[in-house]
């Protein structure tokens, strides 16, 4: 099966693929993120790539040439994005939790309600970058250069900004505006993805089903009988049959991913203990209660 990653705007074929019989039964994300891998391989030219939705968790694109590439809403937790040239990537949404961007060219890039909380952005150049929005809590910015960034409204508690130029004073978003922000990004995710099903008060019914219900959560696994599933199992199983079509297309992890993007606008731990799990679900159970 042939695999092609095309031009955001043109449409052109950028690079081109073989996938193997195993790789191809995997979800379209997992199947983007091997032919990335194999460009890095070749030294193609992935600047201005459409790799929108692409799950790249703990990918390896140190260097990479990603100039002006689409990268909404791409799933990009941990991965190692040093020395990456980002130059006028579209990064809007993307979740770059724990991601490694020291010394990245991140210059005019929109990073705009991105989720960089606990990212490496020492060193990186970030100059006319866009950030208003941004979930920068707990990142690293030492020696980052700010110059022209707009950082309206980031979140940039306890971030280490030692060193780094332009930095405005801020308090950080208060609780009822981190709320709002994050129903705002679930709006978003919506609008580009109508196909993805929204669970109203996810958390909660989650823990209603685990608590006075007949059901149990156990982080484990995925699926492990029809009353007892993790977090993401929970959720695809709340969503029915458009949410087990979710999970034949995308795997468990990603689909758990858009479920929780589209209902809440923010993804959880989902490899976090039972009982770390629980406490979460039930405050985010109360948040989600808050008019």
């Amino acid at each position: 099966m042939k695999f092609q990653i095309k031009h955001r705007l043109t449409d052109a074929v950028l690079f081109e693929c073989e996938l193997s019989e195993d790789i191809a039964k995997q979800p379209l994300s997992a199947q983007l993120g091997y032919a990335v891998k194999e460009v890095l391989k070749s030294d193609a030219d992935l600047s201005g790539a459409d790799l929108s939705d692409a799950y790249l968790s703990d990918a390896y694109l140190r260097g990479a040439d990603l100039r002006g590439a689409y990268l909404s809403d791409a799933y990009l937790r941990g991965a190692d994005l040093s020395d990456a040239d980002l130059r006028d990537a579209d990064l809007r949404d993307a979740d770059l939790r724990d991601a490694d961007l020291r010394g990245a060219d991140l210059r005019g890039a929109d990073l705009s309600g991105a989720d960089l909380s606990d990212a490496d952005l020492s060193g990186a150049d970030l100059r006319g970058a866009y950030l208003s929005g941004a979930d920068l809590s707990d990142a690293y910015l030492r020696d980052a250069d700010l110059r022209d960034a707009d950082l309206r409204d980031a979140d940039l508690r306890d971030t280490d900004l030692r060193g780094a130029e332009n930095v405005p004073e801020t308090n950080g978003p208060t609780s009822a505006e981190r709320i709002e922000r994050q129903r705002a990004r679930a709006e978003r995710f919506r609008g580009r993805h109508p196909e993805v099903p929204v669970i109203a008060d996810l958390d909660r019914k989650i823990l209603e089903a685990v608590t006075i219900g007949a059901g149990h959560l156990d982080m484990s696994t995925w699926h492990k009988c029809e009353t007892t599933h993790c977090r993401a199992g929970w959720a695809i199983t709340l969503a029915g049959a458009a949410g087990k079509e979710l999970e034949a297309k995308h795997g468990p992890h990603y689909a758990g991913v858009q479920l929780y993007r589209a209902s809440t606008g923010r993804v959880p731990n989902f490899y976090a203990g039972d009982e770390a799990a629980m406490d979460d679900i039930r405050r985010c159970a109360e948040e989600s209660a808050q008019p």
